[in-house]
Formats: structure tokens, C-alpha cells, sequence
């Protein structure tokens, strides 16, 4: 993708530790100076600009990285298929839809780091089905949480509650967790290459998010909420209360009772409801056009 290569990983820990600090040195970057750059290679594939963007997020990479160490395969393999999902999210990347690349690339990363576990791990070669996938990746998390850690079978009480989670079959439980079981107990040694050796309980899983992801997240979250509450300005008295009623209640108000509540129809409800839905998704259309080009002047 670009002119300048990536920092590369040596194996072992000292390794690693090297490539580590060296991701440390590239800056983090502002949310205009990252739409600028995104702009600069989506229209001119300028490949420095590509760069910088890679560049920028190869921690958010290794942290996600590591929270696949629990399958015992060298780190810096994992952290290398990440960093291949990060240049496709980049490529990919549309900075007019408004969202953070971190936001959007994560999911990339992971799939990418993802799709090399299945590929390396000989007892999910025929596991390719979207079912046993979800099983492979989501099954130790569904046994701590019911406190089902124990080698060996589950009880049947356990399987049922696992397979209703996780929307997959009983029989694919018991299938996923003897083949789960039966080539790596938490407590069998392994070494997956110099230097990192150890047994599977020192590589779980670490399910906590990383710090910029929790910004990430805030903010993007922080940005739709303004938003909206802006666009429900634009709304008049009764067009707010059937919006809300319908659209933003966990339990939405039936259309007969709005109908009673401000006696008309039911189809005049409903009717309301979607030009009440058209006015705050152009509002908030608008509202989106606007920061982009607050962030382009504030970049020139």
C-alpha cells in the first residue's frame, strides 16, 4: 500500500518487546488530521498519506492481538494477519460516513486475525460454518460465565444454556467443546515458539477493552447523541411524542394507543411516524455534512 514498509517482528519475547516500542513512536491522530489523510489517499491514493493511517493504529493492532494469545500461535503471526486486516479497513475506508478509522477498522483486524486461526488450527479444519466459527471463538467465554471450566463434558443443563446463547445446536456444544477439550486442557504445556512457552492458562483470552477503544467508542457516541437531540429540535410537539413513543422506547407504544392518545387513526400514526423519521434522519444528515466541513477548514 505504501512506499515506506511496516516495522517488522522478530520472534520470541525480545522481540516482540522491540516491535512494541517501536509502534510506540508513531503519533496518534487528531480526528481532522485523520479525515485529511483518508481524503487525501480515497481520492489521490497518495500512499504516504496510507502510511500515516497504518501507521497510526499498529497499537490498536498488537492490542487486539493479544487478546488472541489463548489459541498458541507465535504473537507476532497474529499481530502481523491484524495488521493486514488494518491496511484492507484502510483501503476501504470512507472518512464522509463519519466515523473514526479505529472504529471501522477494528472489525477488519479482527476477521483478519480471525480467519488465520481457523486456517491454522487442525481441529477446526471442517469447523467452517458460520455456527461452529462463532462456537470456536465464543465457547471458553460461555463456560466461565456459567463457571463450566472443568475439563472433560458438559452437563446437559450447561449445554442448553450454551446453545441457546450462542443460537447453535446442542449436538454442535458437545462437538466443539470434546474437540475444544481434548487438544489443549488449561493446565497442558505448550510453546508456540522461542520464547513463548508456558501452558494455556497463562495465554487466555483478555477481554478488556484498550483504552482508545473506549475513547473511540465514547466518542462516536457522544457525537450521534448531540446529533440527534438537535434533529428532535426540528420536530413539532406532537411529532416528538410519536417519534419517541416509537422509535426510541425498548418497549415501543402500540399505534392503537397513540391513535386513542391523540385521537386519530392508526394509519395517520403511523403516517407521522415516518415523516417524523425522515425530518431527524435529514437533520442529522446535515448535522454530519457540517462537522466534515468544520473539520476540513479547521485541516486547511
Amino acid at each position: 500500500m505504501a512506499q515506506t514498509s511496516l516495522p517488522t517482528i522478530s520472534s520470541g519475547e525480545n522481540g516482540l518487546n522491540r516491535y512494541l516500542a517501536e509502534i510506540r513512536r508513531f503519533p496518534m491522530l487528531e480526528p481532522q488530521e485523520e479525515y485529511m489523510l483518508a481524503k487525501r489517499f480515497l481520492e489521490h491514493e497518495d500512499t504516504e498519506a496510507a502510511h500515516k493511517l497504518v501507521t497510526s493504529h499498529l497499537r490498536l493492532v498488537a492490542k487486539i492481538a493479544m487478546g488472541y494469545r489463548g489459541y498458541g500461535l507465535p504473537i507476532g503471526e497474529v499481530i502481523s494477519e491484524g495488521n493486514v486486516g488494518l491496511m484492507q479497513a484502510v483501503k476501504k475506508f470512507d472518512p464522509e460516513r463519519g466515523f473514526r478509522l479505529a472504529t471501522y477498522a477494528m472489525w477488519w483486524i479482527k476477521a483478519s486475525i480471525q480467519e488465520y486461526i481457523l486456517r491454522s488450527w487442525s481441529l477446526v479444519k471442517m469447523g467452517t460454518t458460520a455456527n461452529q466459527k462463532r462456537l470456536f471463538f465464543n465457547l471458553r467465554k460461555a463456560k466461565s460465565r456459567i463457571q463450566a471450566v472443568e475439563d472433560g463434558d458438559l452437563r446437559p443443563e450447561q449445554v442448553a444454556e450454551i446453545a441457546t446463547k450462542l443460537n447453535v445446536s446442542e449436538e454442535e456444544v458437545i462437538s466443539m467443546n470434546r474437540r475444544l477439550s481434548g487438544d489443549a486442557s488449561l493446565n497442558a504445556p505448550i510453546k508456540a515458539s522461542e520464547g513463548e512457552s508456558g501452558q494455556w492458562q497463562d495465554w487466555l483470552v483478555d477481554e478488556s477493552d484498550s483504552q482508545e477503544e473506549m475513547l473511540v467508542e465514547q466518542d462516536e457516541l457522544e457525537n450521534r447523541r448531540a446529533m440527534l437531540k438537535n434533529a428532535l429540535g426540528v420536530l413539532n410537539e406532537r411529532e416528538r411524542r410519536i417519534f419517541e413513543a416509537r422509535r426510541l422506547r425498548d418497549d415501543p407504544i402500540t399505534l392503537e394507543d397513540l391513535s386513542s392518545e391523540f385521537d386519530i387513526s392508526r394509519e395517520r400514526v403511523r403516517q407521522i411516524e415516518v415523516r417524523a423519521f425522515e425530518k431527524v434522519q435529514d437533520s442529522v444528515q446535515k448535522s454530519a455534512a457540517a462537522r466534515d466541513k468544520a473539520l476540513v477548514s479547521v485541516a486547511d
